[in-house]
């Protein structure tokens, strides 16, 4: 069975408020076998939401609508949702008793506008709600289901939990989904799909996507059977030939960060690493440190924005500043050896670069990033072209530095 979610509210339409209710419920259907196909953030108008909920009822098994069920003239879903199915709203006394009751709880007078929330769509089961005063509905029109629940995720989340989920499992198919997700790095998104697309077209099930952020590729793998063990099956056998084009650009397979990735590899091998930004301004530290547990690893850092920093904090020689420049392989190896020499640990990243949008040279253009690891009798650096503005350049200098790293510990 295929779902859509409606998530009504004007203010999840602003930057200030972010839908979670879908992300969460999503996730619920998901795991009894029922496919979220649509989405929709819909603003607090009864017209533009029964036209929303009509479209969603014609492609679409079940639609569950959350928010809008609140006691003032903004929350429209119950109206919106009778006018939609041809349907009478009914005023409940025994409701009505429910909520005034919880207000005497509270030691408050219920307002008059909360009677609205005794109103019912007609042919509609009524869904219980222990945290709050909207109760929810579920109907049924023309073999489809339409589920209204809260919008505070506290009140969603137990009406679901409590009502909902039992009385799906009751009349759904046994279905199970099951997913995998690869992550990559160094590659850009159209070579990933050029290189895997031949392997994972062969496929109507699992489906793959493919998802971008800078040096970051994600490739979703979701199965969908009548049986967990098929599915997982299918994700697998998917999941290999995969791997077997990518390798070790693949950095994860179960959704970890690249960070966390680096992290468990220095865990495992008892080894600690140090940093020395430029251009990144401290983002390859903040990265190794947002990880839980990385005090096991991370030893520190050196924020060497100049020439001087260069020289005094790690020791790079002025001769070969002078000759070569900040912005240059023999000076990021410098850099990764001194950081390494002064703390003690087992490996030294460096960065230094230009990541514009000015001061760029033509040896060095904005863009250009160099990156240094040093370990023990070893040390090297690359020389990297970024594209794009300041942001996307830190951003993807401290993703290949990790992943540098990464392959140096694999080696």
């Amino acid at each position: 069975m295929n779902a859509e979610i409606i998530a009504v509210g004007s203010e999840l339409l602003t930057p200030q408020r972010i839908d979670t209710n879908s992300l969460w419920l999503t996730d619920q259907l998901n795991e009894l076998g029922v496919e979220v196909v649509t989405k929709i953030v819909a603003g607090d108008d009864r017209a533009r939401l029964s036209v929303h909920l009509a479209a969603a009822l014609a492609r679409s098994d079940m639609v569950l609508i959350t928010g809008g069920l609140g006691p003032t003239e903004d929350d429209v879903t119950r109206d919106a949702v009778a006018v939609t199915l041809g349907r009478k709203l009914e005023f409940r006394q025994d409701i009505c008793d429910i909520i005034e009751a919880r207000f005497k709880r509270m030691s408050r007078t219920m307002a008059e506008i909360n009677r609205r929330q005794a109103f019912v769509i007609e042919g509609a089961g009524v869904l219980d709600n222990d945290r709050g005063t909207a109760p929810g509905l579920w109907l049924e029109s023309e073999g489809r289901l339409v589920v209204l629940l809260p919008g505070p995720p506290n009140e969603m989340k137990a009406m679901f939990s409590g009502q909902c989920r039992a009385k799906l499992v009751a009349r759904l198919p046994a279905l199970a989904i099951r997913t995998l997700q690869l992550r990559v790095a160094g590659m850009p998104e159209s070579d990933v799909d050029q290189l895997i697309a031949p392997v994972y077209t062969q496929y109507t099930n699992p489906v793959t996507t493919i998802l971008a952020a800078p040096s970051d590729i994600q490739i979703h793998l979701r199965a969908r059977c009548e049986t967990a063990y098929e599915a997982s099956r299918l994700v697998a056998e998917l999941g290999d030939r995969i791997r077997v084009l990518l390798g070790d650009r693949i950095y994860s397979d179960n959704g970890a960060s690249l960070e966390a990735t680096v992290g468990a590899l220095l865990r495992a091998r008892g080894a600690t690493v140090c940093v020395a930004e430029s251009a990144t301004g401290g983002a390859l530290a903040e990265r190794l440190t947002s990880v839980a547990g990385s005090s096991d690893y991370f030893v520190g850092g050196f924020l060497t924005y100049t020439d001087r920093m260069k020289m005094d904090l790690l020791g790079v020689s002025p001769a070969l500043l002078a000759e070569h420049t900040a912005v240059s392989e023999p000076v990021a190896q410098a850099m990764a050896e001194g950081a390494r020499a002064r703390t003690g640990a087992g490996y030294g990243v460096s960065v230094t670069g230009v990541a514009g949008p000015e001061r760029g040279t033509d040896d060095a253009p904005v863009g250009t990033i160099i990156i240094g690891v040093a370990s023990a009798g070893n040390a090297a650096a690359r020389r990297f072209r970024f594209l794009g503005d300041r942001g996307r350049v830190r951003a993807l200098a401290a993703q290949t530095a990790l992943d540098m790293l990464r392959r140096k510990l694999l080696a």
